[in-house]
């Protein structure tokens, strides 16, 4: 008998089957458990879906353990530096595997984008409060622009930066530092056979640092000096191109002599700031942003009604004024998307 026939008495409704309900990604109730039982610990590095965290810093039952996201933080970014609270083993026996389950409110986040025009941000480290620019005097050559883009990424965190120039003994970077020295930055310079470990270490200890630079530029190399147990790779500069190798390939956290932490980061060739606004591009440039107090209502800083342009040409900023009112208004016409 067939439904065609007409004859929809006969059909047994219990003989057809039934599909289970599809299975969701949302919980089946909005009441997440409390997680009172959760412990305090540190994020010291990422690697594919685990995180290495250490609990009870400090003291006597401090010890390191893997975790992994719980399921209701799929949609939240993890980085190498939150403060996070974990449940489940948390022995820091071998095999053992906790759970995180919340991250904590965090103090900076120092982020970028893949470029200009993208507006996605990246979060790279949490509750950093120093950024240790690493930029070498030549091989590969030092790229102002770049280190721009770090400082403004640096005051748009909250974040202070220190400038750490490498290689001296093969360039004379005066002429390097003088388009900073506008810049209320803190400026060591280090001989490849001598870094300056004593006068780091005291800008260095006692504070979470992160530190970024070009491929090349002996940025591992460094953090291996201050830090001897780091055992972070270190390459060479091709003699071609004249670019680095990328060497270090994740974050990570190193315990810094006498306090602290260290934050080493993989080597840029680019960093994006799409994600920060054009007030906070000038205010990177304390020098310039002085001046622009003076512009005119709804100046976009680019046109020769500007205060700043008029101060460059009127030589008031010295030299290296030209320059400084060129890397301002690249960065602002780059967030703005015209160049």
């Amino acid at each position: 008998m067939t439904w065609l026939d007409g004859n929809f008495d006969r059909f047994d409704e219990s003989a057809a089957r039934v599909r289970p309900p599809k299975r969701g990604s949302k919980p089946r109730t909005k009441t997440r458990p409390a997680h009172d039982d959760s412990i305090p610990a540190r994020v010291l590095t990422v690697d594919r879906g685990r995180y290495l965290v250490l609990a009870d810093e400090g003291t006597a039952d401090e010890r390191e353990f893997t975790a992994t996201k719980a399921r209701e933080l799929h949609r939240t970014a993890i980085v190498t530096g939150d403060v996070v609270d974990v449940v489940g083993d948390t022995s820091g026996d071998e095999g053992s595997l906790a759970r995180i389950v919340r991250v904590t409110p965090r103090v900076t986040i120092l982020r970028r984008s893949a470029d200009d025009s993208d507006q996605v941000e990246r979060v790279i480290v949490a509750n950093a409060d120093r950024m240790l620019i690493v930029v070498a005097a030549a091989n590969p050559e030092p790229r102002q622009r770049l280190v721009d883009r770090y400082l403004v990424a640096a005051f748009d965190a909250g974040i202070l930066p220190i400038l750490c120039v490498t290689k001296t003994d093969l360039k004379d970077p005066t002429d390097f530092l003088a388009h900073f020295s506008g810049l209320d930055v803190p400026v060591v310079t280090s001989r490849s056979d001598d870094p300056p470990l004593a006068q780091l270490a005291e800008l260095l200890r006692g504070h979470t640092t992160v530190a970024v630079g070009h491929s090349g530029v002996g940025k591992s190399t460094l953090v291996n000096a201050l830090i001897p147990d780091a055992g972070r790779a270190t390459g060479v500069v091709n003699d071609v191109t004249g670019r680095g190798r990328h060497t270090s390939s994740s974050t990570a956290s190193f315990r810094f002599p006498g306090g602290g932490w260290l934050v080493d980061t993989p080597g840029v060739r680019s960093f994006g700031l799409g994600h920060v606004k054009p007030e906070s591009v000038l205010a990177s440039f304390t020098d310039l942003a002085a001046i622009a107090e003076n512009c005119p209502r709804g100046c976009n800083h680019v046109d020769d009604d500007c205060a700043m342009v008029e101060a460059v040409v009127a030589g008031e900023l010295g030299g290296e004024g030209p320059a400084r009112l060129d890397s301002v208004q690249r960065l602002l016409r780059s967030l703005d998307g015209v160049a």
